[in-house]
């Protein structure tokens, strides 16, 4: 079911240097689907974005979760949202461990 009134879901994560250099990461945002009429992938990219931090400096990034980044193709080859257990994963590579979960519901 696509519902565009839905506001999605936002993962956040804040990111500090905490080098004593200038330097640059690329925060990605993967997300693992439990759950489902069809299998799904472990983790799935659903976002990204560079960021460069001063020493010490801190900054929180945003991730917009919506219909086109929590649905799937079904066996009938149709867009879906289906009640699921969702974790999202916020880290510098695919192997990041920053998570949390929600499930959605019919």
């Amino acid at each position: 079911m696509r519902d565009q009134k839905s506001q999605p879901v936002v993962a956040t994560a804040t990111v500090t240097n905490t080098g004593k250099r200038r330097a640059s990461e690329i925060v990605q945002c993967y997300i693992n689907i439990r759950g489902t009429s069809t299998e799904q992938p472990v983790r799935n990219l659903k976002g990204f974005t560079r960021i460069t931090l001063d020493p010490g400096q801190t900054q929180t990034v945003q991730f917009p979760l919506g219909f086109n980044e929590l649905s799937f193709y079904n066996a009938k080859a149709e867009q879906v949202v289906e009640p699921a257990d969702y974790t999202v994963y916020i880290g510098g590579s695919s192997t990041a461990t920053n998570a949390t979960h929600f499930e959605t519901t019919p």
